[in-house]
C-alpha cells in the first residue's frame, strides 16, 4: 500500500526521466530551486556542474547572475556578498579547490548565510591526483557547515533541493555542503527523475525575513567582536549547527512525503539482526558493502551495512541506535587522519558516539579507495570474514586497517 501511494505521488511530480551524471543532476537541482546568483571557478572534477549551469543561463533557462571569477576564493567571497544581500546563491568546488577556500568556509557559517554548496570529493596533492575520495570534505568538517554526502544523483539532485530548505530556515541559517564520489558518480550517468518546477518551488520558499543588507533598514555585518562577544557569537553557530539535526529531520519527513521518497540520516540495509555491521558513506564503497553483505548472508554471515548519509551534526543517535546490536562494527573511510591513534576520521566520530552513550562493543578502523583505489565488493566481502574472524579468535586490531594496498 506505502509503496503504490509513493510510486503515484512519483508520478504526479515527475517531469521527466534523463540519464545524468551527479554533476549535472547538482546543476539541475540549482535551476530547478531558481538561484539567483552563482560563482565558480572551474575544477576537476566538479567542472561539469558550473558548465551545464552556464549554459542554463546562457540559453535563458535560468535567471541568474553567473560570476566568472578567477579563484575559488573569490567564488565562496562572491556568494557570500549575495547572499548577505538577501540572494539565493550556489557554488561548487572540490579538492584544491576547497582548501583555497577554506578560510571563507568560516566566515560563511560564521556569517549564518544559507550558501549552499556541491563537492564532488577529490583526493588532495602530492602527491597531484585528480581522482576522488573524501579527503577534501574532511578537512572542511571543523567549519561550521551542515554536510550531506549522497550516494546516486537521484541522491545529489533531491539534496541539493532539501539543502536550500534546511538552509535557509530562519532556526537555522547556515550553509550546506553536498558532496559525493569524484568521478566515480561526478561522470558516470544514472536515471534521475527531475520534478516539476512548481512542486519544487513550493518545497523551497525562499526566507524574505531574514537578516540580510539593505539601504533602507541598515546593519553591520562582518565587524570586529571583542573576546567577550566573539565567544558568545561562536556558540550561537555551534548551537545552531547542533540544533539543525531537528530541522534536517522535518525537512527530510517533509520531502518523503511530498516527493514519494525514503531519506533518513542514516540508511540502514540488513542490519536488525546484524552480527558484523560495515559502516560507510557515499557511493562506490556503499554500493559494494551491499553486495558484499548479500554475499556473507548467503554464506550464514549475519552481515549489514549502515551508510551515514548527513555527516554534519553527526547523527550520533540514529547510528548509535543501527548498530547498538552488532558484535563488531568496521568504519570504512575513504580518507585519513594521520598521526591519530587511528587514521580514519570518521571512525573517530562513531567510537565517541559509542563512547558517550554507553555502549561498548570492538569498532574496527578500515581504510579503503584512496584516490580512488579500485574497492572491490570482493574487498568487502572478506572484510566481513574477518570480522568473523576477530569474534572467534577475540583478538583485534590495534591499528587501522588499509585495505587494498599492494604492500
Amino acid at each position: 500500500m506505502m509503496e503504490a501511494k509513493m510510486l503515484g505521488i512519483r508520478e504526479e511530480i515527475v517531469k521527466e526521466r534523463l540519464g545524468l551524471t551527479s554533476n549535472y543532476a547538482a546543476a539541475y537541482a540549482v535551476k530547478t530551486v531558481d538561484v539567483d546568483v552563482i560563482a565558480a571557478y572551474p575544477i576537476t572534477p566538479q567542472t561539469t556542474i558550473i558548465e551545464k549551469l552556464a549554459e542554463f543561463v546562457a540559453n535563458g533557462e535560468l535567471d541568474a547572475e553567473y560570476i566568472p571569477v578567477e579563484s575559488e576564493h573569490s567564488a565562496l567571497s562572491a556568494v557570500v556578498g549575495a547572499s548577505a544581500a538577501g540572494a539565493r546563491v550556489f557554488t561548487a568546488t572540490a579538492a584544491q579547490g576547497l582548501e583555497f577556500m577554506h578560510e571563507v568556509l568560516h566566515i560563511t557559517s560564521g556569517l549564518r548565510l544559507p550558501v549552499v554548496m556541491a563537492v564532488p570529493g577529490r583526493a588532495l596533492s602530492a602527491p597531484i591526483s585528480i581522482h576522488g575520495d573524501y579527503q577534501d570534505i574532511m578537512n572542511a568538517r571543523d567549519a561550521g557547515w551542515i554536510m550531506i554526502i549522497a550516494s546516486s544523483a537521484q541522491e545529489v539532485y533531491d539534496s541539493i533541493i532539501m539543502a536550500y530548505r534546511i538552509a535557509e530556515d530562519q532556526r537555522v541559517l547556515l550553509p550546506v555542503m553536498v558532496s559525493y564520489d569524484g568521478f566515480l558518480m561526478s561522470h558516470t550517468t544514472e536515471p534521475v527523475e527531475l520534478y516539476h518546477e512548481e512542486y519544487v518551488r513550493k518545497f523551497t520558499p525562499r526566507n524574505l525575513s531574514r537578516y540580510r543588507l539593505d539601504p533602507r533598514k541598515p546593519i553591520t555585518v562582518g565587524v570586529i567582536a571583542s573576546p567577550d562577544w566573539y565567544y558568545e557569537i561562536k556558540y550561537q553557530a555551534v548551537h545552531a549547527l547542533r540544533e539543525s539535526k531537528q530541522v534536517i529531520k522535518e525537512v527530510h519527513e517533509e520531502f518523503n512525503k511530498a516527493f514519494g521518497t525514503n531519506y533518513d540520516l542514516v540508511e540502514k540495509y540488513m542490519v536488525d539482526d546484524a552480527d558484523y555491521v560495515l559502516i560507510t558513506y557515499g557511493g562506490a564503497s556503499s554500493g559494494n558493502a551491499k553486495e558484499a553483505a548479500r554475499r556473507a548472508r548467503e554464506r550464514g554471515l549475519r552481515a549489514g551495512v549502515v551508510r551515514i548519509r548527513l555527516f554534519r551534526p553527526f547523527p550520533a543517535d540514529e547510528l548509535v541506535n543501527a548498530v547498538k546490536d552488532a558484535k563488531i562494527v568496521a568504519v570504512v573511510d575513504r580518507a585519513l587522519t594521520p598521526g591519530d591513534v587511528y587514521e580514519g576520521p570518521v571512525f573517530s566520530d562513531v567510537v565517541s558516539a559509542l563512547y558517550s552513550r554507553n555502549i561498548e562493543k570492538p569498532v574496527i578502523s578500515v581504510v579503503h579507495g584512496i584516490s580512488q583505489r579500485t574497492m572491490l565488493a570482493d574487498d568487502f566481502y572478506n572484510l566481513y570474514k574477518m570480522l568473523d574472524e576477530y569474534a572467534k579468535t577475540g583478538v583485534y586490531p590495534r591499528s587501522t586497517v588499509f585495505l587494498g594496498l599492494r604492500s
